[in-house]
């Protein structure tokens, strides 16, 4: 179980984008939840300057063999130019949940 599932990390720049990708990502078997968190400030370097911003923080919940796909449609669909894609390993998870990751995005 241990590199079979992925927790993703993306940030939006909008409610609407925030579930506009949400709802995209599920539809497309992508991922099977997209939590959306509101609220976070993220700050970073950008071309040559510090930047601060109010974003959305989705967290989608997937498989690894889905990852690739996922990045590709994300970069298709987000408004940034480098959009936040970043996948952290599920090292533990309940049985019953992973389940239901592994039937929607088999």
């Amino acid at each position: 179980m241990s590199n079979e599932y992925i927790v993703v990390l993306i940030t939006a720049g909008s409610s609407d984008e925030a579930k506009a990708l949400s709802n995209g990502l599920v539809k497309e078997r992508l991922a099977y939840c997209v939590n959306q968190i509101p609220g976070v400030k993220s700050t970073y370097f950008w071309e040559g300057e510090i930047c601060v911003d109010e974003e959305i923080q989705l967290l989608a919940k997937t498989m690894t063999h889905k990852f690739l796909e996922l990045e590709k449609w994300i970069k298709a669909n987000h408004s940034y130019d480098t959009p936040e894609i970043i996948a952290l390993p599920v090292v533990k998870g309940s049985s019953d949940y992973l389940k239901c990751v592994s039937d929607w995005c088999a």
